[in-house]
């Protein structure tokens, strides 16, 4: 929820603890209704530990798991996109299929960046 016009920098711990309820409202209705952030849940449940495990350094471990983090992020959106969307009917439309295509293609772009830092990061090791 957006702060009111009286809302200060700072927030209370009533605040936080509100906020962290509705993250986990949104993941929670996420995990119910959306097969696809499933599945992409599951691969991360197999996949982050295989990073940290397979990371040299902090650093790669860092790139290895936040990469499909990043993943997870993009299909929230392009879920709470395609609800937004779908209040206002099931009758098609140019604009929205074009909104929904387009955060269709967010998530493909994480899962190609997910490809390219693995690869790039584990392949040399495979080839040396």
């Amino acid at each position: 929820m957006a702060d009111g016009p009286k809302a200060g920098f700072l927030r209370g711990p009533t605040q936080v603890l509100r906020a962290l309820r509705w993250s986990w409202q949104g993941l929670v209705a996420c995990w119910r209704l959306e097969s696809s952030f499933r599945l992409e849940c599951m691969l991360f449940a197999v996949l982050a530990p295989l990073g940290v495990w397979l990371g040299q350094d902090a650093v790669e471990r860092v790139l290895l798991v936040s990469c499909l983090l990043a993943v997870l992020g993009a299909e929230v959106l392009n879920s709470a996109l395609e609800a937004a969307v779908d209040r206002f009917g099931p009758e098609r439309h140019e604009l929205i299929g074009r909104a929904k295509d387009m955060g269709s293609a967010a998530v493909f772009v994480f899962m190609m960046n997910v490809l390219l830092v693995w690869g790039l990061l584990l392949l040399p090791r495979l080839w040396a």
